[in-house]
């Protein structure tokens, strides 16, 4: 009884991290664009981002990015906004940068 109650206590440590980063949202999101359409797998970039707000810069209960981008004057376009923030992360870590890399007609 022991020994269990000493492998519960090392491993449920190691086991915790891995909780913190469960999966949220939808698998893939689709972005319509003029380009060609975006699938943007979701679980995997949120398995390569330290937290949401990487991308979700107003926190998750904001809402679509659509709903400000391309609306509020203050708010960049949500073209504007995506290429900047995917492309630079794609640059910088080995992500297509080009059109298409990410847009499927």
């Amino acid at each position: 009884m022991k020994r269990f109650l000493l492998v519960i206590a090392v491993a449920t440590p190691c086991l915790l991290p891995n909780l913190a980063f469960a999966h949220h949202g939808p698998e893939t999101v689709k972005l319509p664009a003029m380009m060609g359409e975006v699938t943007f797998q979701h679980y995997a970039h949120q398995d390569r981002v330290e937290d949401c707000t990487t991308c979700h810069h107003m926190g998750v209960e904001a809402g679509a990015c659509r709903s400000c981008h391309g609306v509020k004057s203050e708010a960049p376009k949500a073209k504007d906004a995506f290429h900047t923030l995917c492309r630079d992360c794609h640059k910088k870590n080995d992500g297509p940068t080009k059109c298409g890399g990410c847009h499927k007609k």
